[in-house]
C-alpha cells in the first residue's frame, strides 16, 4: 500500500493595501509584526528568526533584517503603505531588593 504524497497547502494570498507594524524591541530580541487594520496578523519576523544568536539579536542591524524580513513576506499579500507603532522597548535592569551581604564587623 503506497502512501499518496500529502499536498502542500499554499499560503492564501490576502488583498491588503495598508498595514500597521508592531516593533516589539527589548535588551535580548526585537519582534516586528505586520497586521492588517483590525490588528489580525499578516507577517511577522524577529531577530532570532533570521538566524542572529546570542548578543547580536540584540542589534539595531538585527532588527533592520529582521524588519526587511517581514516587509517582504507582508508584500506578499498585497501591503503596499504602513503605519510604524512602537509597542514597546522594555528596560530590564536587575533593581537589588536588599543589597549584597554587609562585611564582617571591624575588631580592633
Amino acid at each position: 500500500m503506497a502512501r499518496e504524497p500529502q499536498r502542500i497547502r499554499r499560503r492564501e494570498r490576502k488583498n491588503i493595501t495598508s498595514g500597521i507594524a508592531h516593533v516589539n524591541a527589548s535588551f535580548n530580541n526585537t519582534m516586528i509584526t505586520i497586521t492588517d487594520a483590525q490588528g489580525n496578523a499578516i507577517s511577522w519576523s524577529s531577530a532570532g528568526m533570521m538566524g542572529f544568536k546570542g548578543s547580536r539579536k540584540s542589534t539595531p542591524y538585527a532588527a533592520q533584517v529582521a524588519a526587511d524580513d517581514a516587509g517582504k513576506k507582508a508584500a506578499e499579500h498585497g501591503v503596499r503603505t504602513l503605519e510604524v507603532e512602537i509597542t514597546s522597548i522594555r528596560d530590564v535592569t536587575p533593581i537589588p531588593h536588599n543589597g549584597v551581604r554587609p562585611s564582617k564587623r571591624r575588631r580592633v
